[in-house]
């Protein structure tokens, strides 16, 4: 399990659950606690603290609860929209039906620490899975070399105590025999210790051509011209382990540039429809970044328990289809404007990815 990834998905849902904002409780002091003012609701009218403090130790795990999945009856609201009917939420979201759904960028910043958390856990299991089957494999291979070469011994040794029965060799024919083995060895000891030495030589040479492969690895160097990407090789290159752990906190922590990378994009879709604003585009990209993020864990958790197939025909399928339903209920287009927006949208995603993981590479080299 990755703490750091379950640590940054708890503080997303604290952030979440402070942009979200919680139903008071009745109040029971007739004085807030905080600026001393007279209460006449569940919150202070002066400070906006809640009338009724909990001071029970359930009440910091109900606190956990909430701010973890922060969905109460807005959270239900919510996810069904966006799954089934996007363009609807987004829609009546922009139109100001505000207090009945989770806000986008709350929904935004749980769902893309909630991926990045399960990603990590689905490839840390399936790495550990196959170092597992790894071990296993390599254990049975010796299993069966070792009984295949007894096996061999076993049929050797018959072979020649049939052999020396049928022939019916006496006691001095097995002596001269012996002898002449010996010769046979002493002649093949002189061979072995030549193949020996050419056995020696042959290793110096290769020690030689492993220092100078060595050295010319350390003298390799990134030179692209780009300072930035020239540092992120060089790094990458001297601890690839750290490298790949800053690329990866990176990505989750610098993940809200996919909004301003992709708004100005969606706003070039519709420059000249009147009523919408770049505000509009916002809502639909985190909504859309959203239900993205949530694909993902279920493609995640899909892959991990075997059902690549399944998860492979979600990923390609299930975003376009998503698109033009957002789309068309969102900006109220047809079904042809949606249609040739969505397959626009398609590589205007690739390309958002692409700046997207260019950033990442160069705040994580810095």
């Amino acid at each position: 399990m990755d703490v750091d990834a379950a640590g940054n998905l708890a503080e997303a849902a604290l952030v979440a659950g402070v942009i979200e904002g919680s139903k008071g409780q009745g109040g029971a002091e007739a004085q807030c606690a905080n600026c001393q003012a007279v209460l006449t609701g569940p919150y202070c009218s002066q400070c906006g603290q809640k009338g009724h403090l909990h001071r029970s130790i359930l009440h910091l795990g109900e606190e956990l609860a909430h701010g973890t999945m922060h969905f109460d009856a807005k959270g239900w609201r919510t996810l069904p929209l966006l799954i089934w009917k996007p363009g609807e939420l987004t829609r009546r979201y922009i139109d100001g039906q505000r207090t009945r759904f989770v806000s986008p960028l709350a929904l935004f910043l749980f769902m893309v620490f909630l991926m990045f958390f399960v990603v990590s856990w689905a490839i840390g299991n399936a790495d550990k899975a196959k170092l597992d089957e790894a071990g296993r494999e390599q254990a049975r291979t010796e299993l069966r070399n070792t009984i295949a070469q007894e096996q061999r011994i076993k049929s050797e040794i018959e072979t020649r105590l049939a052999a020396a029965q049928a022939a019916g060799q006496d006691l001095s024919a097995l002596q001269a025999e012996a002898e002449r083995n010996k010769v046979a060895l002493k002649a093949a000891g002189v061979t072995l210790a030549g193949l020996s030495a050419s056995t020696k030589d042959k290793a110096a040479k290769g020690k030689e051509k492993d220092v100078v492969i060595e050295e010319l690895s350390q003298g390799f160097k990134i030179d692209t011209g780009v300072d930035w990407i020239d540092k992120a090789g060089a790094h990458a290159m001297d601890n690839p382990e750290l490298a790949k752990y800053k690329l990866k906190n990176a990505a989750y922590k610098y993940a809200f540039l996919l909004v301003p990378i992709s708004v100005p994009f969606l706003w070039l879709l519709f420059p000249f429809k009147r009523g919408v604003t770049m505000y509009d585009h916002a809502v639909f990209t985190l909504y859309s970044l959203s239900f993205m993020a949530l694909l993902f864990v279920v493609v995640a958790v899909l892959g991990h328990f075997g059902f690549n197939g399944t998860a492979g025909m979600a990923f390609v399928f299930i975003p376009p289809i998503h698109m033009y339903r957002q789309l068309r209920g969102t900006y109220g287009v047809g079904r042809f404007g949606a249609l040739w927006r969505t397959v626009t949208l398609l590589f205007v995603a690739i390309l958002v990815i692409t700046l997207y993981v260019l950033a990442v590479l160069g705040l994580s080299a810095a």
